[in-house]
């Protein structure tokens, strides 16, 4: 099964269509006549009130199942750090730079719309999986270099993102919960560079670290990415983690997480009075609008006013598709939305408008990209002076 499971949900599209019918059917059975029921199970409390760890399912799914997606996310960047794309900052400059400028012009564009600044963070995420899917099956042809570019502004996209969550989205925070909980991750970071760590004393210290920084008040999900963080890379072990616990997020943790936070009650006669509100309006917009403007205005800025350029084979119009795929927000949009506003209308119209901005940005960035590869290329894309000589491309 695990095997099976693995095979799955390596595969970029398969994974994504997995997630994206988990948010279906939320949607489905939340708007139905048996809509009651699905509040009945996302809203049932699971869990032993003693460790302050009775909460509702689908809170479970936010602080708990989304850790397992920033684990990885955590390990995916340590490998980037240190062997990967963010090695060399030279080259991983303009996606960084970029991945800054596609958060703060959303966060402009929504706080300019908006009537409620405290949600200012929810068109600034990117979701990795949908992104990277649409990019390999719209952007056949053109260079690979493409989806290294896309994942590091994508991940460095997640890590900011996870900083305005402990940062902004903190009230309160239990000080000798959170110096236990950091204590536990830097005591599994020291037992994972051993030459054979033991899992079986890892696990069980990496969860007390997990409810140690739940019960501090910084959200859970931040006790994944430090863990994922503290595993060493230059032997390929984060690399080969992030591959073990892929399939179990994946499979299991991103769609039980899209399935309790996708379920917004909208009824037919008011879809356009909520989107057409003020939030709605401002999450659409950032994330469709601010999203590109923020990634291609950066790059365009950075390579035009420094001696930065972007990899070979892929110019400044190739990102025009990417900017747009960077406004699919979906999971970690959803979670800031849930952040931001709790239980109420605003919430669910800062949902709605992630569910139909995130399709919008898919559509029209698979356009973009659809364009981008008809049209005829020069042998000098990146304007560096240097011939791109011959380059692997997506789907070859």
């Amino acid at each position: 099964m695990i095997h099976r499971l693995r095979q799955i949900t390596t595969n970029e599209t398969t994974a994504s269509a997995v997630l994206l019918g988990a948010a279906l059917l939320a949607l489905v059975w939340a708007n139905s006549p048996v809509g009651d029921g699905y509040r009945a199970v996302t809203q049932a409390v699971v869990g032993t009130a003693s460790l302050h760890l009775d909460l509702s399912v689908a809170t479970w799914a936010a602080d708990g199942l989304l850790a397992v997606f920033f684990l990885v996310v955590g390990l995916e960047l340590k490998h980037e750090l240190v062997v990967g794309s963010l090695s060399k900052p030279r080259e991983a400059a303009v996606p960084m730079l970029a991945a800054v400028g596609g958060m703060v012009a959303p966060a402009a564009l929504y706080l300019l719309i908006s009537d409620r600044p405290h949600g200012w963070a929810i068109p600034t995420a990117t979701d990795i999986a949908f992104a990277v899917a649409v990019l390999m099956v719209a952007g056949r042809g053109l260079p690979l270099a493409l989806r290294t570019f896309l994942l590091t502004l994508a991940v460095v996209d997640d890590l900011l993102a996870i900083v305005v969550i402990a940062i902004f989205y903190t009230e309160t925070v239990d000080l000798v919960s959170l110096a236990g909980a950091l204590a536990l991750i830097g005591l599994c970071g020291l037992l994972a560079h051993t030459s054979t760590p033991r899992l079986w004393l890892i696990v069980p210290l990496a969860l007390a670290a997990w409810w140690l920084m739940h019960h501090s008040g910084v959200h859970a999900t931040v006790a994944g990415v430090l863990l994922g963080l503290s595993v060493p890379a230059h032997d390929g072990r984060a690399e080969r983690w992030a591959e073990r616990v892929q399939p179990w997020s994946a499979g299991l943790a991103l769609p039980v997480f899209a399935f309790c936070a996708a379920g917004v009650v909208v009824p037919a006669d008011e879809l356009l009075d909520v989107l057409t509100s003020p939030v709605a309006a401002g999450v659409a917009t950032g994330l469709v609008v601010g999203k590109v403007v923020g990634v291609l205005g950066t790059t365009a800025l950075v390579t035009r006013l420094t001696p930065l350029r972007l990899p070979q084979g892929i110019g400044v119009r190739d990102l025009v598709g990417v900017g747009l795929l960077t406004g699919i927000g979906f999971t970690v949009s959803l979670l800031v939305a849930e952040l931001s506003f709790g239980e109420g209308p605003d919430r669910d119209a800062a949902k709605a408008a992630v569910l139909f901005a995130s399709l919008v940005a898919a559509t029209a960035g698979t356009v973009a990209l659809r364009r981008d590869a008809r049209l005829a290329r020069s042998p000098d894309m990146n304007d560096d002076g240097v011939p791109d000589g011959e380059l692997r491309r997506i789907g070859e």
